[in-house]
This record gives structure tokens, C-alpha cells and sequence, in this order.
């Protein structure tokens, strides 16, 4: 099958399982790469703490932050906890930045990146990006603001609701009545910007190998691994990614690394115009593409 014809399939695909998505996947090796509009722009949601951790660890290894220094995280940060880390905690914790780190990445802690983004403000991380010659990517707010979207504003029975609202209230222009899924507003990326940084976290790079490798493992380590995971990871494979998840929305990119010695970055965005809050079968389909892309790439 050429790659064109397998492009039309997994876009008919996509829609048939209630999807639309960018994808892009490229050989780290080759430079070659094929994608599904790898060029339209997201809403990143958590997938901004990749770029986070970059340049938290970047003013490590300048000196500007010393990874040791503990600091103390009050209780009750954000309006809906989330399932892991800091935000289910119910007391004054002390933590050392490096060990935010962990949480913020590799366990998607809202809360860890917030007292992260205290440190190095959103405006500086988009700088920083800037430094290393890796554009398309804007870091605009705080995770907290991620919590303030009308699921909180709805019952757990009523949540689809609120999602119902945000497939709805999209514009052609990807504007949006909600901020955090507005790409003028929101942490906003293209696939193919999201994979230029993979690219650089794996490959010689601007920047420095030390923090390159710091991410790589922070990524290695993600728990959350329900969504491209059992597609590209095996006794033969070694995935690293991180997710983001907001509303209608479900992200992830990572970068598979083969005992063969092949190297595949792996981007899909997507959104879901199905009303649901738990869509497995959305996980797995967008699993599937991104297999697909990558299985091509592999063969040709």
C-alpha cells in the first residue's frame, strides 16, 4: 500500500471511531516521516511538562536552581485532584526540585509542575525553547488553569455534559469558548513541533546532553501507559512518552527505541466529538494509527 492510500484509510478510520487527529511519526535515524496533518495545532494539555522538565533541568546544569533545595507544597492546590501525586495529598509535603520533576513527568502531577512553573515561569520555558532553536510550541499558563473548565462545574453523573460543551463550542479556526482548548490561548503545539523537540531530546541537539538524557529517563519512567504503550512497547522495544488528557481531548507522544537499533518519535493529538469522559476504545484507535505510521516508515 503507498503511503498515500494508507493516509486516506486511517483518516476514514479516525472518523469512523468519532476522531480527528495529527500524527507524525518519524525515523530518528533516516529523517524520514509520515503524518496525518502534522502541521495543525493542539491544545498540548500535560504534554507542556516535557518542554517543563527541559528547562527546569537546563537551570540545574546553569547553576540558577539547585536540584536538592526542598520546598514545601500546601495541600489543596488545585480544584479537582487528580489520580496521582501531589494533588491527592492532604498535608504540607517538602520535596526537592528533582523529585517534582519525577512527579510533574513521569507521573503527570499537575500540582508538582506548578510549583516547577513558580521557578521557571511559562513565558521563560517558551525563551528557553527559543534558545535551542525549537519553535511552535507555546507555554502560556499554569496547570491549575486546566481545573477551572465546566467539568468541575458538573456533577460526576452530568460530566459528559461538559464535554458535549466543548465539542460544540469549537470554531473552523480552532478558537474555542473555553481557553484552555483555545490555540490562541491554550499551551498550544503542532505534532510536528512536539516531535522536533523529541528529536532533539534524542539526537545531538542544542541541547545539552545531560539534560537531554535527564528527560529521556523522566519519559522512560511515565506510569501512564494505557494509550500508545501497548502498541510500541515489548521485550524489544523501549517506549518513553508522556500524555495529555483534557476534556475531549487525548495526547501522547514518545519515542520507541528497537533492540534492532531503530528509532521511531511518535506524535498523535487528537480530539473526540463522542460526548463520553471514559472512551477506551479512543485510546485504541489512535494506538492504532500511530502503529500503522510507524509500521509503514519501518517497512519501506
Amino acid at each position: 500500500m503507498t503511503a498515500e492510500a494508507l493516509v486516506r484509510d486511517l483518516r476514514a478510520e479516525l472518523d469512523d471511531g468519532g476522531l480527528r487527529g495529527a500524527f507524525l511519526v518519524r525515523d530518528l535515524r533516516s529523517g524520514a516521516e509520515l503524518g496525518i496533518d502534522p502541521d495543525r495545532e493542539y491544545p498540548i494539555a500535560s504534554l507542556v511538562k516535557v518542554p517543563l522538565a527541559a528547562a527546569t533541568l537546563e537551570r540545574i546544569r546553569r547553576g540558577e536552581l539547585d536540584g536538592a533545595t526542598q520546598l514545601e507544597v500546601a495541600p489543596g492546590g488545585v480544584t479537582t485532584p487528580g489520580p496521582t501525586g501531589l494533588t491527592r495529598f492532604r498535608h504540607p509535603a517538602r520535596l526537592a526540585v528533582e523529585d517534582l520533576l519525577y512527579l510533574s513527568t513521569s507521573l503527570s502531577d499537575g500540582t508538582a509542575a506548578d510549583v516547577l512553573f513558580g521557578l521557571t515561569p511559562p513565558a521563560d520555558v517558551t525563551r528557553m525553547l527559543g534558545e535551542w532553536g525549537l519553535g511552535g510550541i507555546a507555554v502560556r499558563h499554569l496547570q491549575r488553569d486546566l481545573v477551572e473548565t465546566p467539568a468541575e462545574r458538573f456533577d460526576a453523573g452530568e460530566a459528559h455534559l461538559a464535554h458535549a460543551l466543548a465539542i460544540g463550542a469549537a470554531t473552523a479556526g480552532q478558537g474555542h469558548q473555553l481557553a484552555q482548548l483555545d490555540v490562541t490561548r491554550a499551551n498550544s503545539a503542532s505534532a510536528r513541533a512536539l516531535l522536533d523537540l523529541l528529536q532533539a531530546l534524542w539526537t545531538p541537539s542544542k541541547i545539552d546532553p545531560s539534560v537531554a538524557a535527564g528527560v529521556r529517563e523522566l519519559m522512560a519512567n511515565n506510569v501512564i501507559r494505557h494509550r500508545l504503550t501497548p502498541d510500541f512497547a515489548s521485550d524489544a522495544a523501549r517506549w518513553s512518552s508522556k500524555t495529555g488528557t483534557l476534556l475531549n481531548l487525548r495526547h501522547e507522544a514518545g519515542v520507541v527505541e528497537h533492540a534492532d537499533g531503530g528509532v521511531f518519535a511518535v506524535v498523535a493529538l487528537t480530539e473526540s466529538r463522542v460526548p463520553a469522559v471514559l472512551q477506551p476504545e479512543a485510546d485504541v484507535l489512535m494506538a492504532r494509527v500511530a502503529r500503522a505510521l510507524r509500521d509503514h516508515l519501518r517497512g519501506a
